[in-house]
């Protein structure tokens, strides 16, 4: 089983990274801040644009560690990576079944009625600690006829309009599931570019951490993350990275930033007002997201499927994997993540 490394995140807005040797180091006005050897990591994300030095984009290609750009938002800019690795056979597989609707679309109905499922129990979850609303109890029904309905579908674009209908009433009771700092919190609906409240600049911060995370992931396996299943082809895209990560969003991401909420562990002040109606995190307050990210990717589960105690953090690579094996044809049907 792959180790799990921490991923250095880089957040000062002024940072210049470069090598010293084997080691990373980041500096701030040509003053160097820290430091670490690049074999303590999985890879590093910074957010900003002063950008590093073609000495650490060498090292982190020598080493296999991917070295990615994100806006201070989340959005992703650029990543750097080295020549095409993996076995070529199993990408070459992996084309093929891109291509062909029919098989494409098999792996597409497992992995969104994954997602409608583990929405649905995010929702059970909630009820069973807090108490059902009459929002909260109409959701979980209509999840469980949604996911149905997906297994059922024969077309892609049906997926869509299932899977866009589920989130509509997943989110509509999402509210109810913020049990605390309810003025502070207010969530009407989701919105994505520009996320125009605290809630949706958090869910999609950590989409877009997620997102990065599962890229790197299937590259580790001999994927393409560009050449997906589900979502369209478009060019610097990683359509596959977004079909794995569905299974993941509502397990990793929405019930991480409730608990952040919940627990008191953010409150309004940690969000900055960026133009006329978008609303992100400051500097301080990614640095906290970012800290509790890395430690909830170190909590043990029992995977569902490989019955085996695994780190919450490898979730991406594992699925990764099974995606693989499945592509190979080592197993008949892909066995997506599913809550328990």
């Amino acid at each position: 089983m792959k180790k799990l490394l921490n991923t250095l995140y880089v957040t000062l807005p002024n940072s210049y990274l470069s090598k010293d040797g084997t080691n990373v180091v980041v500096s701030v006005n040509q003053k160097e801040v820290f430091r670490i050897p690049i074999i303590n990591i999985d890879g590093i994300v910074a957010f900003g644009y002063m950008g590093c030095s073609p000495g650490l984009m060498k090292l982190c290609v020598d080493s296999g560690k991917a070295l990615s750009f994100l806006s201070p938002s989340g959005r992703f800019i650029a990543r750097i990576q080295g020549g095409v690795t993996g076995n070529v056979l199993l990408r070459k597989q992996q084309y093929t079944v891109s291509e062909s609707e029919e098989k494409s679309l098999s792996l597409s109905r497992h992995i969104i009625a994954a997602k409608i499922h583990n929405c649905r129990h995010v929702l059970m979850r909630y009820e069973r600690d807090y108490g059902m609303t009459p929002e909260t109890q109409l959701a979980i029904s209509r999840l469980k006829d949604r996911q149905k309905d997906v297994l059922k579908a024969t077309s892609k674009d049906s997926i869509r309009g299932i899977e866009g209908l589920a989130a509509g009433e997943y989110f509509r009771a999402f509210p109810n599931l913020i049990v605390r700092q309810k003025e502070s919190f207010k969530f009407k609906e989701r919105s994505r570019r520009p996320p125009k409240d605290a809630v949706n600049a958090m869910l999609s911060f950590s989409y877009n951490l997620l997102a990065n995370e599962t890229a790197s992931a299937l590259e580790a396996v001999g994927l393409d993350p560009c050449v997906g299943m589900f979502h369209a082809l478009r060019p610097g895209r990683h359509s596959l990275a977004l079909d794995v990560m569905e299974e993941f969003r509502s397990y990793l991401c929405d019930r991480f930033v409730l608990t952040m909420i919940n627990r008191l562990q953010i409150g309004p002040d940690d969000f900055l007002l960026q133009g006329s109606d978008s609303i992100i995190l400051n500097d301080d307050a990614r640095k906290k997201f970012i800290t509790a990210w890395q430690t909830r990717k170190k909590e043990s589960i029992i995977h569902p499927y490989l019955q085996e105690k695994v780190t919450v953090g490898l979730l991406p690579y594992i699925q990764s994997m099974l995606l693989a094996r499945t592509l190979r044809g080592d197993i008949e049907l892909y066995p997506p993540f599913l809550m328990k």
